[in-house]
């Protein structure tokens, strides 16, 4: 039997060194979660090239952050249209929304360092609902912006009623999370669902 490790492009976000230097950065817990999970992630940063970047992957992760890039838009729009697993992940699920007719706006009451800093109600009748098998659970919440519409479902909310997730079900995987379940899965296996369904619908195309 042959067992397939997907590659999982992880988009990488500019941030600066110690000494001052442009870097480009991958979240260690991310990283750690797709290994957890099967997979080999590989770090992407975006060019001109987005399309065979993306082609070399079976699957995506925009991580969090704090501004798009000049890639970003474009790549999240091959990528849906070519049916690719996708997960977006705070910075990465308003990018999501944006691409699709979003509305980005800050607010201030949703950064904090807890492990559950607030509840969110998953929608039934959602691919979110299928990977937690339950409607109310907690998360964690370090942003300072929020998506306010979007033409993507919305499959989850708030206790304050934020957007906190969204997705297109008719996709393999296309879904986008307002928190942080690569933080959680140390101390909340549940949140781990995420990634493990992520990972698995990446080898459809093998079976």
């Amino acid at each position: 039997m042959i067992f397939i490790k997907p590659i999982i492009g992880i988009i990488t976000r500019k941030s600066v060194s110690d000494e001052g230097h442009p870097t480009n950065i991958i979240y260690n817990d991310i990283v750690k979660a797709v290994v957890k999970n099967g997979g080999i992630p590989i770090g992407i940063i975006l060019s001109e090239n987005y399309k065979l970047l993306v082609d070399i992957c079976d699957g995506l992760i925009f991580q969090g952050g704090d501004d798009f890039e000049e890639y970003d838009v474009d790549t999240v729009k091959y990528i849906y249209k070519i049916d690719k697993p996708l997960l977006g992940i705070c910075l990465g699920m308003q990018l999501i929304g944006y691409v699709f007719d979003g509305d980005v706006i800050d607010i201030d009451n949703h950064k904090k360092k807890l492990h559950y800093a607030h509840s969110v109600v998953i929608k039934r009748d959602t691919k979110l609902y299928d990977i937690f098998k339950k409607n109310i659970i907690k998360v964690n919440s370090r942003h300072k912006s929020v998506i306010i519409n979007t033409k993507l479902n919305v499959s989850a909310l708030s206790h304050d009623n934020y957007i906190e997730a969204i997705e297109d079900s008719s996709k393999k995987f296309f879904i986008g999370v307002q928190w942080h379940p690569e933080s959680m899965i140390y101390y909340d296996e549940l949140q781990n669902n995420i990634f493990k369904c992520f990972i698995e619908s990446t080898l459809n195309d093998y079976k």
